[in-house]
């Protein structure tokens, strides 16, 4: 189930914790009001994201699949060689608080743990390769630097997101993508790239070469 801000005050109000509800609220309006300080510049109003620019941190899919140990640790290391620098100086609750608000955004089901728990890619690099550079570079350069190399794609290829992602998270993204964004899915008829599980393999054990 997703628990967003309406929810939430509706399952409190059953439940009979008012203090609880207060929690919740306040953590979301601090959460908001840091991020209207520190990342609303790049990532825009109610993080929707701008192409070439910062990612949407409020986009259904990434909110579905990603855990909060890979939001919160994105946020207090930042992405070594992209615009994305660290805040750990919010300490862990402004950090924390600043995943509540972008919590506050779920439209779907949380998936994170079934995702993270796919096992790792073992494919053959050397096919990935070939792959990443068809279907992949365009947008995220073909050394995964993203919007560096003049691409409308994250930096997929750097050590702050290869040392975070799970290998499922990878995985998922590229078959499915992420609606309302430039990352299409790359798996099935509607894909871009009827990719099979084997090349996006291949292609996730490719990018983790490039991390050595």
């Amino acid at each position: 189930m997703v628990l967003n801000r309406q929810m939430l005050i509706l399952l409190c109000s059953l439940v009979g914790s008012p203090a609880g509800l207060w929690a919740a609220e306040n953590m979301v309006a601090e959460g908001e009001r840091l991020y209207n300080q520190n990342c609303g510049f790049c990532h825009q109003a109610d993080a929707i994201g701008k192409p070439g620019v910062a990612p949407s941190l409020t986009n259904k899919e990434f909110l579905s699949l990603a855990d909060d140990k890979f939001i919160m640790g994105t946020i207090r290391d930042g992405r070594s060689g992209t615009g994305m620098p660290p805040f750990a100086h919010l300490g862990r609750s402004g950090v924390k608080a600043i995943v509540a608000y972008l919590r506050d955004h779920e439209q779907l089901p949380d998936r994170s743990a079934a995702v993270n728990a796919e096992p790792e890619a073992h494919g053959d690099a050397r096919l990935g390769k070939l792959w990443f550079e068809q279907v992949c570079a365009g947008c995220h350069g073909f050394s995964g630097d993203g919007y560096a190399a003049g691409g409308t794609g994250t930096a997929i290829g750097k050590p702050g997101f290869l040392n975070k992602v799970s290998d499922g998270l990878i995985r998922t993204t590229i078959k499915e993508g992420r609606s309302g964004t430039r990352m299409m899915g790359f798996q099935g008829g509607t894909g871009l790239a009827d990719l099979s599980d084997r090349e996006i393999d291949d292609i996730i054990t490719y990018l983790r070469s490039m991390n050595r």
